[in-house]
């Protein structure tokens, strides 16, 4: 089955809202099996919506309409696709009585445009709200697919994940769903692991092999369709096997999450502890940490130590490091080892990670923007340190700096070192 969503909202168009929406559709009708070759965005105009939906089902089995359901003039998306069939709007009283119980028992005078939430298009099935009024609909007419939805995301995940799915599941029949898994990576662009995988990607029809990038790291996502998660599985596990072989000093994790997740995991299976002293990156790895569930187990803390002062005071960086004649500067090999070691030492953890360098937008020490060196120390063994050159903004070399740091310490705890 081929779907299309239609997101119907003025508001959408003009930029105030974000459609997430969309994003939960796509990935709740691919573990269907229902692929979605086309999304629509159309503002809340009567003839505009029938003629998306003229397009639509051209091209689609299935249509699944965001928005518009509401008590107000401008919800027409009902209005539009029953005038679009040829069909009528009947009231469902249940929803009608909902919404009645509803304004008495908050002694609030019934409005009459609310009784717009409890209409359905003629021979429509409805869809319960569990956390609003507007009913949705369901309905099949020659072959093609409708599903009305609410726009608000609370009401309209709820509703597509109870009755929307069973309805679509009843039609669908027996079917293969898409199965994935996602590759997670770090230590390497998305082009060097494209280059690893080129003839696995050129090859490939089934599994598929997508890679997508972002700031810091790669993901693959590997996928199949199969009628169980055995038979997924079994599909699965020559490629998964292949790129695991490849790609096994960048292969982070194989499910969705970030490397800070990866590395707490690894820290809390080891019993360690880790203390981080960040400059440059002003505290950016200690929120990536401290964003993760029950990181308090094995991260103890950090010190943004911006200044020379604050490096000398509270990590013990030695003054002729950073000042003086000869000195390496605060932007040096030297200083991010110490400022790894007298952290380690100043908070008693296992590892201690840290970074010095220049964010930008000037220099700092006659030495250029993107200049980054961090440090990974460790209880009992040598410490680490690896000089980079980024590009990119203040942000962006702040974000890689912070993310290539975490990439180490997983080199560390895996041995990859």
């Amino acid at each position: 089955m081929r779907a299309e969503i239609v997101a119907v909202g003025t508001e959408l168009l003009l930029g105030q809202i974000v459609n997430t929406n969309a994003q939960f559709l796509s990935r709740a009708l691919a573990e269907l099996g229902i692929d979605v070759y086309y999304q629509t965005v159309v503002g809340d105009n009567k003839d505009r919506i029938k003629q998306a939906i003229e397009i639509a089902r051209d091209r689609a089995d299935l249509i699944v309409f965001t928005g518009g359901l509401g008590p107000t003039l401008d919800d027409l998306t009902r209005d539009a696709l029953a005038e679009y069939l040829g069909r009528g709007i009947v009231l469902h009283q249940p929803t009608m009585d909902k919404i009645e119980e509803m304004f008495s028992s908050r002694g609030v005078a019934f409005v009459e445009s609310n009784r717009r939430q409890a209409l359905l298009v003629d021979g429509a099935s409805p869809l319960r709200n569990d956390t609003g009024l507007a009913v949705g609909n369901a309905l099949a007419v020659e072959g093609t697919h409708y599903l009305l939805l609410p726009g608000p995301p609370r009401e309209m995940k709820p509703m597509f994940t109870n009755d929307g799915s069973a309805w679509l599941r009843e039609r669908l029949g027996a079917s293969f769903a898409l199965h994935s898994v996602m590759l997670k990576f770090a230590g390497i662009g998305e082009s060097a692991l494209e280059d690893l995988l080129i003839d696995l990607i050129r090859e490939q029809a089934d599994p598929t092999i997508a890679p997508y990038a972002k700031e810091g790291e790669v993901a693959v996502r590997v996928s199949t369709k199969a009628s169980d998660p055995e038979d997924a599985a079994r599909k699965l596990e020559g490629t998964l096997t292949e790129i695991r072989r490849r790609t096994a000093d960048y292969l982070y994790a194989e499910d969705d999450v970030g490397i800070e997740a990866a590395v707490l995991r690894l820290l809390t299976g080891l019993r360690g502890t880790l203390s981080l002293a960040e400059s440059c990156t002003g505290g950016m790895i200690a929120g990536m940490l401290t964003t993760v569930p029950g990181s308090a187990d094995a991260f103890v803390g950090g010190v943004v130590s911006y200044s020379n002062g604050v490096k000398r005071k509270q990590l013990g960086v030695p003054e002729g490091l950073l000042e003086g004649e000869g000195a390496p500067g605060a932007i040096s090999a030297e200083t991010a080892a110490a400022m790894a070691e007298g952290v380690l030492a100043a908070m008693d953890t296992v590892y201690a990670v840290s970074v010095t360098g220049v964010a930008g937008p000037g220099s700092s020490e006659g030495k250029p923007v993107g200049l980054v060196y961090i440090g990974v120390a460790e209880r009992g063994a040598d410490t680490r340190v690896e000089k980079l050159q980024l590009s990119g903004d203040r942000e962006g070399i702040r974000l890689r700096a912070s993310k290539r740091a975490l990439y180490l310490l997983w080199q560390v705890l895996t041995g990859r070192k």
